[in-house]
């Protein structure tokens, strides 16, 4: 891959990312001050503003360093946590389980949207390849995000939904993997489990559901 193609590759995938990471960040807070926790909202990282998201090191730096030194075929990265004390939810063991949902809900509906925008760009004839690849790369960054977030492991988003779904003796035994759990998670991703046993297949069936649920649209317009 030449350093052109590098270029135009980082600039296809810039926005996608950028609203993938900040939106799902953004929503657990507001869901976090919508069951009574206002921690994030006290530290403004309740907003859309990207910069309120972004970790130095994992969004910009592991990314782009794992993109060169693999020629873009392992990537991987995380955003500045957004704060929960789930100790102030109103119900901390249900309510944890949506602030939990609201990231990957939030990826769902990008994907959604970017669906849809590449559906008006076929039908209005936009034949720029740049946007093209946009949208496509809009949706592709969402269904990861989804799909990565929902792995039942915490700290990810899907260790916490299980946590809170679990009955009191099992949830606590899942939460002590929690100190280990990024470590788990990345040993199942160098060996390929979580990509063919996981995020392959969940990813699949979220796309045809997508298409599925706007086939009314694609009906109407082409």
């Amino acid at each position: 891959m030449d350093f052109a193609q590098i270029v135009q590759t980082v600039a296809i995938y810039a926005l996608p990312v950028l609203f993938a990471i900040t939106v799902h960040e953004a929503a657990h807070g507001y869901a976090a001050r919508h069951f009574g926790d206002d921690t994030a909202w006290k530290l403004g990282r309740i907003t859309l503003n990207p910069v309120k998201h972004i970790d130095p090191i994992g969004t910009i730096l592991m990314p782009l360093v794992l993109y060169f030194a693999t020629s873009g075929a392992f990537l991987f990265g995380y955003a500045k946590p957004v704060p929960v004390q789930f100790g102030r939810l109103k119900n901390p063991k249900r309510d944890m389980v949506w602030v939990a949902l609201a990231g990957p809900g939030a990826n769902l509906v990008q994907a959604i949207l970017w669906t849809l925008a590449l559906y008006l760009m076929l039908f209005f004839g936009v034949d720029e390849r740049f946007f093209l690849e946009m949208g496509r790369a809009g949706v592709l960054v969402n269904l990861v995000m989804f799909a990565f977030n929902l792995f039942p492991v915490p700290p990810l988003d899907g260790g916490r939904i299980l946590v809170g779904l679990l009955p009191w003796k099992q949830a606590v035994m899942v939460s002590r993997i929690e100190p280990w759990g990024f470590f788990i998670v990345m040993a199942l991703v160098i060996m390929g489990v979580i990509d063919s046993l996981w995020m392959y297949p969940l990813m699949g069936l979220t796309n045809s559901l997508i298409e599925l649920l706007l086939t009314p649209v694609r009906a109407l317009l082409f």
